[in-house]
């Protein structure tokens, strides 16, 4: 780029920037550049027209030259004006002087050729001002003077036209120059906007919709953290309920093993005393036993949130594991156990979890179910899953007890033989069937006893991959 080119660049940028402050927005700094632009292409032309008419072969009036030289003196105040930010008084100047200062002219009975000018003065003033009562004043001015110049004032004195036909048509052509010049400013200035204005729009929409999906994320996390908060409290109400539970229910065995020892020591008791004080002790450390395991298993749970480790069993054969453990159990209350699984039953689930969850139906069945009583064991085959069903002959549980196990994690009260329990077990059962997709289901009448059932993901056929 030559230094002509850049002169000029930084000319414009002078010109354009008049007056400017940061507060304008940038569609009124775009009308000011515009406006700045015609005041300097209008001094400008106050400046080069005279010159030319001075070096020219004819010789024009004083009138012809002050008309002549009106431009750049107007343009120049409104450009002060401009400068000092009054930007409404200037623009109202330039639409009241040029046209006064055009009619002047032609009042003397000299035609110019500039009448096309009032045009320019009436389309303008409409797009730079905005004050309506100012936009209405300068529009008529121009529109009167013009009808006053073209029709009214018809017989001049001196006529450009007939004096110097050049000068005459330049004079037009400059006016038709003006009017399209001012126009396409006007015209690419409100594109330029428009598009700057669809552009924001988008970028806005943009931003709204980054926001959106942020607040949606925040609100979705806020959410996950309130909910894991909850849990977080649930389980520690839990862990606090357990902990006062089994260091009072462990008092229990561990009395009786000392009372047993030391009866023993003190007494030296007979073999046949201590048959009979075994049982008891024996019941107590069965308990415990289950306790510590159903303890280990939760806390296990606890620490390996995600660890299921699914794999095709028979579900047959682990009941038959989990009879076989509480087999002792069940026979110290003379309780008959009877299992309907004559054949293999598959299921896909975790093994150590479901070998937990059958060992505590059933011995809880044993726990509720008084001496003499029975229990039975059955699977359905459905069309997607198996449902396995625990029923026994017991005290049943009472509409407020079955509403407790259904909708707290925890419920607890003594079997038939005064067995304790912690509820542990059964909260177990529930998370363990949910977590290999399955779930519980608990049927019960007081007196008659209950159902304990249970559904799991059904397994294909695979005697080699079983159990």
């Amino acid at each position: 780029m030559n230094k002509a080119a850049k002169s000029f660049i930084r000319l414009r940028s002078y010109v354009w920037n008049i007056g400017y402050r940061p507060s304008l927005g940038s569609y009124e700094k775009r009308k000011l550049g515009i406006f700045n632009v015609m005041n300097f292409l209008g001094l400008s032309a106050g400046v080069v027209i005279p010159l030319v008419g001075f070096f020219g072969e004819k010789h024009f009036p004083p009138i012809v030259w002050l008309a002549a030289t009106a431009p750049a003196v107007i343009s120049t105040f409104v450009l002060a004006a401009n400068y000092y930010q009054k930007y409404e008084f200037g623009r109202l100047l330039y639409f009241t002087l040029y046209p006064l200062a055009t009619t002047m002219c032609y009042a003397l009975r000299i035609d110019a050729g500039i009448e096309f000018f009032f045009i320019l003065y009436g389309v303008l003033s409409v797009f730079f001002l905005q004050n309506i009562y100012n936009i209405v004043f300068s529009f008529t001015l121009s529109m009167a003077c013009y009808f006053l110049v073209a029709t009214i004032w018809k017989d001049y004195n001196y006529s450009l036209e007939k004096q110097n036909y050049y000068f005459y048509l330049f004079n037009h052509l400059l006016a038709v120059f003006f009017i399209f010049y001012g126009l396409l400013l006007i015209k690419n200035e409100n594109t330029r906007y428009q598009n700057q204005t669809r552009d924001k729009n988008w970028q806005l929409r943009r931003s709204n919709l980054k926001i959106l999906r942020q607040k949606a994320d925040i609100t979705g996390k806020a959410a996950l953290l309130e909910e894991q908060t909850h849990q977080l409290t649930e389980l520690n109400t839990l862990k606090n309920r357990l902990f006062s539970i089994i260091a009072h229910d462990l008092k229990s065995p561990l009395y009786a093993l000392r009372n047993l020892f030391r009866n023993v020591q003190l007494y030296d008791l007979p073999g046949d005393e201590i048959k009979i004080l075994i049982p008891e002790v024996v019941n107590e450390l069965t308990y415990t036993t289950g306790l510590m395991e159903n303890l280990l298993q939760w806390a296990k749970s606890q620490m390996q949130a995600e660890s299921v480790k699914p794999q095709l069993l028979d579900i047959s054969r682990i009941t038959k594991e989990v009879l076989q453990l509480l087999r002792l159990q069940a026979d110290a209350k003379h309780i008959y156990i009877c299992s309907k699984m004559e054949r293999p039953v598959y299921v896909y689930a975790d093994r150590d979890m479901i070998n937990l969850v059958l060992r505590n139906l059933l011995s809880n069945a044993i726990k509720f179910t008084p001496e003499s009583g029975s229990i039975q064991i059955e699977a359905r085959e459905m069309r997607s899953y198996i449902e396995v069903l625990v029923q026994d002959t017991g005290t049943g549980i009472s509409p407020e007890g079955l509403r407790k196990l259904l909708d707290e994690n925890y419920f607890t009260t003594r079997g038939t033989g005064g067995e304790a329990g912690t509820g542990l077990g059964l909260m177990l059962c529930k998370e363990f069937l949910s977590r290999n997709g399955g779930r519980m289901r608990i049927e019960s009448e007081p007196g008659k006893g209950s159902t304990f059932s249970f559904t799991l993901p059904k397994g294909g056929v695979e005697p080699n991959a079983a159990g």
